[in-house]
């Protein structure tokens, strides 16, 4: 059994007013035991670095310890590798503790004076009145100790006591042994250790480490973009990105990848043409495991035509996919590089062909394989004994698929056997369809489109989880899914699930995922799928708006609430698309003017012989309209 998560939070909030001396320096003293009224050879620098080595370094990536006491003007939660010469050395040789020790100056014999306790107990009675909670202070020091099932809160206290030969006397002066009321027995352990996962939401990280699995949660712009000024709170699961063409939604893409990743896909964005000097600007918020980072903002440098961001950043963001749709990728990975921070190492950038073919760079006369591709890794994976990502693979082009309701559809994405094609040397992958095995490459634009996203979703998991391991790392637990008009290529019934089902194909590469997507959709039937998943809690929805401001036009961005509309016309017709029916133009026009005529007093036979004929070149037979503009056409002499 291990001391619990719940009971080492309660201890150290009762450990916040004691001075740090009695925290650290005065417990290696009592380990070593140092004498009374006389000095020992004790180099206590050594000891207490060994001391705080054991006790107060909860992650061992970092070179900072972490600090109980809340007691001091600057009240920092971690202390540097210099605290043992300078801050405590400080501490020991001046001011209202240094009567406690007997040492000469630049000497490392140390010991306590005769009247040591009287001196500690008014230094003590200067932050607090309470005396040092002992039980809490052990509950820290023995957090990663193994107890057995039977211990018990005066156990623990009984094995401080002894470990730090703490006398009679010292307690007199300076301990509260009793066991806090607080204390409930049946949270006081727990089956396994706490982790540095588990305590970091109470300690915070240390300076020289970065909060990593954020989630972007606001985005923020000003003179740059379509729009003047433009602000997205987005939210932590699905943020969908609607609006008519040339309004921004790729652009609102191209930024969120920047905030999160901090690097372009391409060319970087430049500030609008009305932007005054010092307006541009990009601010955003990543929200991390712990807490929301502050917001930074990047201005726009002039000089050298690029994003300056200043400030470094606390938060990093998880594992990102940016899928953009002209068939290229971008890809963000923390665990490619061995840096606290963006690194250009952590990103990959994949043009359409580097996703088939395979991505290497050059450097100092070497070349890496950064991927092996879609043709080679599918050929490999295929032909690789037991388990293998070809069977995730598998799963997810599954996920993936076209529905296949109806015979004559396409029917499941399912690998063939790999075949030779003529001018190359390599096996090519092949898709099942009905009439037969395809090679990829030589498969429709959807297929090729949703095949390459499916491997690259398996391809950068797989990847991370390698090169984590290679870090002595545990994977991310969040990822960042951008998708630029998810609906291309893809026929009607495909459109109506492929957000559905990358929703759940997250389960196909591991349950533990969180993921936060941005998808751009023109799509009606991409709307009408998310009905029935919709979590207003966990998505959102953003539509971006023409409207006229005298004699020009802005872009506005809008927030509506999510409105289950129910079939795709519905969604065609709403605030989202804007049409006012749901048919052809033609047809639109001669229902308006229909509806306009039934309206008018005044109606002649000539005017509903008229806009009959236009229905009935543009209206289907079956259309709804019909009953009522036949009793209408009829009472005014015009037979249909």
């Amino acid at each position: 059994m291990f001391i619990s998560l719940h009971q080492i939070r309660s201890s150290l909030e009762r450990l916040k007013p004691i001075p740090p001396f009695f925290l650290i320096t005065f417990l290696v003293c009592k380990k070593k035991k140092l004498p009374v009224g006389r000095q020992a050879a004790f180099g206590i620098n050594k000891a207490e670095t060994e001391f705080l080595e054991t006790y107060y370094k909860p992650n061992e990536r970092s070179r900072w310890y972490f600090r109980v006491s809340r007691v001091g003007r600057k009240q920092k939660n971690w202390i540097d590798a210099k605290y043992p010469s300078s801050t405590a050395q400080s501490t020991r040789t001046r001011g209202d503790i240094s009567g406690a020790f007997l040492h000469d100056r630049d000497t490392d014999h140390w010991g306590w004076s005769e009247n040591y306790l009287d001196i500690l107990g008014l230094y003590l009675k200067k932050f607090t009145d309470e005396r040092i909670p002992t039980f809490d202070l052990a509950v820290w020091l023995y957090r990663e100790r193994v107890w057995p099932s039977y211990a018990t809160p005066e156990d623990i206290l009984k094995v401080f006591l002894e470990d730090f030969y703490i006398s009679d006397k010292e307690i007199d002066y300076l301990f509260n042994c009793s066991i806090p009321r607080a204390v409930d027995a049946s949270n006081l352990f727990s089956p396994g250790k706490v982790t540095w996962e588990d305590l970091r939401a109470i300690t915070g990280l240390p300076p020289d480490m970065k909060d990593e699995g954020g989630t972007l949660s606001l985005l923020e712009m000003r003179g740059v973009g379509p729009a003047k000024e433009l602000k997205m709170e987005f939210s932590e699961r699905v943020n969908l990105i609607t609006g008519d063409n040339g309004l921004g939604k790729t652009f609102l893409l191209e930024a969120a990848w920047w905030a999160l990743s901090g690097s372009w896909t391409g060319t970087p964005m430049f500030p609008r043409n009305d932007a005054k000097k010092n307006e541009p600007a990009i601010t955003f918020q990543i929200s991390g495991s712990l807490a929301k980072s502050a917001s930074m903002t990047a201005q726009y440098d002039w000089e050298n035509r690029c994003w300056s961001c200043l400030e470094k950043r606390q938060t990093l963001p998880g594992l990102l996919i940016y899928a953009r749709v002209d068939g290229a990728f971008a890809v963000w990975d923390p665990a490619r590089s061995t840096s606290s921070d963006l690194d250009e190492e952590n990103l990959l950038v994949f043009s359409r062909e580097d996703v088939w073919d395979g991505l290497i760079t050059k450097a100092g006369g070497r070349t890496k394989y950064l991927c092996n591709g879609l043709i080679n890794d599918w050929v490999n994976w295929q032909n690789m004994p037991g388990v293998s990502p070809f069977k995730t693979l598998v799963k997810v082009l599954e996920r993936l698929s076209p529905p296949g309701l109806a015979f004559g559809d396409l029917g499941n994405l399912s690998p063939g056997k790999p075949t030779r094609i003529p001018g190359e040397s390599r096996l090519i992958p092949t898709i099942k369809h009905p009439y037969g095995e395809i090679p990829l490459i030589y498969a429709s634009a959807a297929v090729r489109r949703i095949v390459a996203l499916a491997y690259l979703l398996v391809w950068v998991w797989e990847e991370h989880k390698a090169q984590s391991a290679l870090i002595r790392e545990p994977p991310q637990r969040n990822m960042g899914i951008l998708v630029d008009e998810v609906e291309a290529h893809l026929h009607p019934q495909w459109q109506r699930v492929i957000l559905p089902a990358l929703l759940d194909v997250i389960d196909d590469l591991e349950k533990f995922l969180e993921v936060q997507f941005f998808i751009t959709t023109h799509s009606p039937l991409v709307m009408a799928s998310i009905e029935s998943r919709f979590d207003l809690d966990r998505d959102r929805i953003f539509h971006l708006n023409l409207v006229q401001r005298g004699q020009i036009g802005e872009v506005v961005l809008e927030c509506p609430e999510f409105v289950r509309y129910g079939s795709a016309d519905s969604w065609l017709t709403s605030g989202i698309f804007e049409l006012k029916q749901p048919r052809s133009i033609e047809a639109e026009q001669a229902l308006l003017e229909a509806i306009k005529l039934q309206r008018q007093d005044n109606v002649t036979t000539e005017d509903v012989r008229k806009i009959s004929e236009d229905l009935q070149k543009y209206l289907p037979a079956h259309d709804k309209f019909w009953p009522r503009w036949t009793f209408f056409a009829e009472k005014h002499g015009v037979t249909l």
